[in-house]
């Protein structure tokens, strides 16, 4: 995984966070939706990172 993309996949993991917990402290359900929804995503990355890098592991 390059620097670049893990950077990516963090800074949305955090995004997603401070959304659901300014979600939980308004009462909004859409934002906590939408936090949730950004942190599911920085693992789907990661996860396609960490295969990418099996893989090229594998080949090499």
């Amino acid at each position: 995984m390059s620097i670049e993309d893990k950077a990516k996949a963090f800074a949305k993991n955090v995004e997603g966070k401070v959304q659901e917990a300014i979600g939980e402290v308004t009462g909004d359900p859409k934002d906590k939706a939408e936090g949730k929804a950004k942190q599911a995503e920085a693992e789907v990355r990661n996860t396609a990172e960490n295969i990418k890098d099996e893989v090229k592991k594998t080949l090499d």
